[in-house]
């Protein structure tokens, strides 16, 4: 199964697969508003403004499994993203990132992208995955890494 297979659902509820940005390099982050790393929403819509119209998208995926920093419901989120932060990139709805309730999305990059000595976990909110234009996951980032130090990275594979 391809990474454009994989159903998601919006923050809107609506269920659609990751078709729609084949072609285009993808950021997927799991997101959490109350997180201390939520300032990153504005480097990530910064990211995704910057490169939108030469095929590039940040994804976020809110999550409330490290500490419960995501508690609001789907249209909650999605409030706080946008007055709070800014955010109109697409958000998605609410979802687990490990264990045996995982998104299949975060158990594929997690499996393609593994962390530090292997790990496949999700070590917490803010973890990025640069997927290019074929739907290969090349490139998993810590939660500290900035946005801006990402974009390097994103103008390569542009």
């Amino acid at each position: 199964m391809s990474i454009y297979d994989m159903e998601v659902k919006t923050i809107k509820g609506e269920m659609q697969t990751l078709e729609p940005y084949r072609g285009q390099v993808m950021l997927i982050v799991n997101t959490a508003t109350k997180c201390g790393f939520a300032p990153q929403f504005k480097g990530l819509q910064q990211l995704h403004d910057t490169y939108k119209e030469q095929g590039f998208a940040v994804l976020g995926f809110p999550c409330g499994q490290f500490a419960n920093q995501e508690p609001g419901t789907d249209e909650e989120v999605a409030q706080a993203c946008e007055l709070n932060f800014g955010v109109n990139f697409p958000l998605f709805a609410k979802i687990d990132v490990n264990g045996k309730k995982a998104h299949p999305l975060f158990q594929l990059l997690a499996k393609e992208a593994p962390g530090i000595l292997g790990s496949k976990q999700i070590k917490w909110n803010f973890t990025k995955f640069l997927v290019d234009r074929d739907g290969r996951v090349v490139k998993r980032f810590a939660p500290t890494e900035e946005p801006a130090k990402i974009e390097e990275h994103v103008r390569k594979l542009l």
